[in-house]
């Protein structure tokens, strides 16, 4: 179950990334409009969709870093503990 929830954000984090992508080229096209492209409107869209961008980026970030250190924790718990020796003391036993 573990496993399956790192790979959702892993892959939540992707879509987020690919939504702030396409929200760049849709603003990059919003700006080489040439019939109204000083208006109060495009104007507002491009600072709303740089904060949208700004967002998606960091939502990603946040998914993906949290994404992986559960995928790497879950591979890191299934490995073998120890040196294989079977009588490695720990510090905190000695007097």
């Amino acid at each position: 179950m573990s496993r399956t929830k790192a790979v959702l954000q892993i892959l939540l984090a992707l879509i987020l990334f690919l939504v702030a992508v396409a929200t760049l080229v849709n603003m990059a096209l919003i700006t080489m409009r040439t019939e109204d492209t000083d208006t109060i409107s495009v104007v507002n869209t491009i600072i709303g969709q740089t904060v949208l961008i700004v967002c998606l980026v960091a939502l990603g970030r946040i998914q993906l870093k949290k994404g992986l250190a559960r995928y790497r924790d879950i591979d890191n718990s299934s490995a073998p503990q120890g040196s294989g020796g079977g009588n490695a003391e720990n510090p905190r036993d000695k007097p």
